[in-house]
């Protein structure tokens, strides 16, 4: 007798017995637990995480960062080195049962500009570079939009119609054109300005989700049990209200961190983002740009990082909104689904018979 799933079954009991599976998982667990086990369940977040943490490592310690030298023998500075390839062709080849000529990485696997120099070694500073402009652009646009947001959401009134029309004024000018200014005059100045000058500007969207959060969670009961037992404002909103709102601005600020990168790469092709000598990925794609059509290299490994690290924090920012949404059922297997509706027949057909007159201990004559 097969104990798949009948398709024949009610609806409701499938739906039931889904839910049954759901509790079992995370009985006796915390808010936190449940959310860190559902993160780790989600294979795109994870294998996104696996292969950012993969990038980030090989960055920082291939050339080093900062006094801290790196196991990779170019700086990608050095001019004065021998095109080892005909017109710096990539060392690197693939082994042969992939069609390739023997795995090989040579002297400069992602090959050579027309200087001479190594483009992994350039490559891996432009990544350093993007890193460190998208965190910081996360961190200091977190920052202020959730300040903003929670002061709006939580006072309402007069506050919030200032600090919402302040919004509505930086949401009005294009973001690359702020973009475009903040890097001409900090730019060149140096990374880490530029990258806090552009989080000084791309709070907005963050803020108004924080104040559409505030604005439902303030009318809770457990706001209202928090006034009554003398709780002062500031405490209501670090305290109680963030907590719950902290969702949001996780996976709100992940989203941002992916487009911060995007607007940093196509501010430094336009020419308004990171200056020399200071390395950025979208300053490598718009140096070599004029060799797309004769050494397609040199514009293939910047754009290749660009899309990894996008679309890692993109999978990243997916699996933590489902992971803090508690509307988010996991679709049990079909083998723990057949499980289950097997145990609950069991049950069925094992218990008591109901106790009624007309069934129980009464012969076809009792009153």
């Amino acid at each position: 007798m097969s104990t798949s799933p009948d398709p024949q079954l009610p609806a409701d009991r499938n739906e039931r017995t889904e839910n049954e599976i759901e509790l079992k998982d995370v009985v006796g667990l915390s808010q936190g637990e449940i959310v860190r086990r559902r993160f780790f369940r989600h294979k795109g977040a994870m294998a996104g995480l696996g292969l950012l943490i993969a990038v980030v490592l090989l960055a920082f310690t291939s050339v080093g960062f900062g006094p801290v030298p790196g196991w990779w023998k170019y700086t990608g500075y050095e001019t004065n080195l021998d095109v080892v390839n005909p017109g710096g062709a990539p060392t690197f080849t693939l082994p042969s049962w992939l069609g390739g000529e023997g795995f090989a990485i040579g002297a400069h696997p992602f090959g050579q500009d027309e200087l001479g120099r190594d483009l992994f070694a350039r490559v891996m500073h432009g990544v350093q570079t993007s890193l460190m402009v998208m965190v910081i652009i996360g961190l200091v646009a977190c920052g202020i939009g959730v300040l903003v947001g929670s002061l709006a959401g939580f006072f309402r009134g007069r506050l919030d119609t200032l600090l919402m029309r302040t919004t509505d004024l930086f949401i009005t000018v294009p973001t690359i054109v702020i973009g475009a200014v903040i890097g001409k005059l900090a730019g060149q100045v140096s990374g880490v300005l530029f990258a806090v000058s552009l989080g000084l500007v791309l709070w907005t969207s963050l803020a108004r989700l924080v104040r559409g959060e505030f604005l439902a969670l303030r009318e809770r009961e457990f706001v209202d049990a928090a006034r009554v037992a003398g709780a002062s404002s500031q405490r209501i909103i670090f305290k109680h209200i963030l907590p719950n709102a902290i969702g949001t601005i996780i996976v709100s600020t992940t989203l941002l961190m992916s487009s911060a990168i995007l607007l940093e790469t196509a501010l430094s092709y336009l020419g308004f983002g990171i200056q020399p000598p200071t390395i950025s990925l979208g300053q490598l794609i718009q140096q070599y740009q004029e060799a797309f059509s004769t050494r397609p290299w040199l514009f293939w490994w910047p754009g290749l990082f660009i899309v990894v690290i996008a679309l890692t924090v993109n999978f990243i920012g997916d699996g933590l909104r489902d992971a803090f949404d508690p509307r988010q059922k996991r679709i049990p297997s079909e083998r723990k689904m057949a499980k289950a509706l097997a145990a609950a027949e069991a049950r069925t057909t094992t218990m008591p018979p109901h106790i009624d007159g007309r069934n129980v201990g009464m012969g076809p004559g009792a009153a």
